[in-house]
């Protein structure tokens, strides 16, 4: 498996695959050649569909500046979901043509450049990691600073400094996100209504569901966030976090170290099967943060390796099949709402793996592998391309 800072980045959303993809792409096309005087953009399939309302010929014109760019959008189901192409010209004769597929996570594959690709962990299943740590007698965290270095703990702060601040800025903003939808922030609001008779159950539902539209909002903007494992589920982890160290008295360090046993099982998720929308549908989005956010929760509560494996499995069990079908291709609706419930269902999960961890029937490689298929067999209008959402959004607007 790669390095956890392959999965966590800290980046521009709304889209790690539309956008951060995308952008890292044009990057190096633009570094490769230079002296080009224009380009042509062909987005296929996902991109091609939902690319204008992820912004994905905005963050490619944007970086190839100031050299112009012509946009094509195809469909060719024989192509990768997210498949897009760059053709290079000098004036009137094509430089080079370099195809590239996103393939989530903010995650590129050249086909024909090299792809740098390095593996730091051993382990590619999670029943290989947790036999690792059972007999050297460690924990996850420390599985990862055996294969990371101690250095994981800096850039792992890093990535817990700007979680916090995408959170705080979301509850500061107020407004209406960009895009047709217009749709109105709503982070300040469930901070401002709290009830005088709110249970304890109640106000930790709207404090995590608030934290979580406060990062998802800024993702939907465009905004600053860290991949958790992608744009569009990012606001899962962080909301949870947030609440667990300014409602629970959790430290930085711990949190730290959390950050590193969410990143083991989102590393599991992307090595296995798919973060990818478009490959997988929600389920491999939001359906992986909240099982990454699960564990983390999880080893919070000083569970044993165990009753984390079981908590990441709840997760994503309840979230097999789930479709990505955003409105109008924005990441916003049902996205932001989407992600505080799942902060709050791997508060659930977590909690409900304590008491049964004991009498599970399945292991968590065994749902990773589910969801992929599941993916895989999901019709691909379900699959990021936002046809059957649209459809029905602007029947009711006539």
């Amino acid at each position: 498996m790669q390095s956890l800072r392959k999965l966590y980045k800290i980046g521009h959303g709304p889209s790690s695959s539309h956008t951060m993809g995308p952008g890292f792409a044009a990057e190096f096309v633009k570094n490769k050649h230079q002296n080009a005087t224009h380009y042509v953009v062909t987005l296929y399939n996902s991109l091609a569909l939902t690319g204008k309302g992820h912004l994905t010929d905005a963050i490619i014109e944007q970086t190839l500046k100031p050299k112009p760019v012509t946009f094509k959008f195809n469909v060719d189901v024989k192509q990768h979901p997210n498949y897009f192409v760059f053709e290079v010209f000098d004036h009137d004769t094509l430089l080079d043509t370099i195809s590239v597929r996103s393939i989530g996570g903010g995650d590129i594959l050249f086909d024909k450049e090299e792809n740098h690709i390095e593996m730091v962990y051993p382990h590619q299943s999670f029943d290989e990691i947790k036999a690792y740590c059972l007999a050297n007698n460690i924990n996850l965290y420390q599985y990862v600073k055996v294969f990371e270095g101690v250095s994981i703990d800096d850039f792992l702060g890093e990535i817990w400094q700007q979680l916090q601040s995408t959170v705080e800025k979301g509850l500061k903003t107020e407004g209406v996100l960009p895009g047709d939808l217009k749709v109105q922030r709503k982070a300040k609001t469930l901070m401002d209504r709290a009830k005088a008779t709110e249970t304890e159950a109640q106000k930790q539902n709207r404090l995590v569901s608030a934290y979580a539209f406060a990062a998802s909002e800024e993702n939907g903007s465009g905004g600053i966030i860290v991949t958790a494992p992608t744009c569009g589920a990012s606001g899962v982890l962080p909301a949870v976090l947030y609440y667990m160290k300014h409602h629970q008295g959790i430290s930085d360090q711990k949190i730290i170290e959390s950050l590193a046993v969410a990143g083991i099982i989102g590393n599991v998720i992307k090595t296995n099967a798919t973060i990818s929308g478009a490959v997988g549908g929600c389920q491999a989005e939001v359906g992986s943060a909240c099982s990454m956010t699960a564990a983390a929760h999880a080893y919070l509560s000083e569970l044993e390796i165990e009753q984390i494996e079981y908590a990441a499995e709840i997760a994503m069990e309840h979230h097999l099949g789930l479709t990505c079908d955003p409105i109008d291709g924005y990441v916003q609706i049902p996205c932001i709402e989407r992600n505080a419930v799942a902060g709050i269902r791997a508060i659930n999960a977590s909690g409900l793996s304590g008491f049964l961890s004991d009498t599970r029937k399945i292991s968590f490689d065994m749902i990773v592998h589910t969801m992929y298929q599941t993916g895989l067999d999901m019709h691909p209008k379900y699959k990021e391309t936002a046809e059957a959402g649209m459809a029905y959004f602007y029947k009711q607007k006539k």
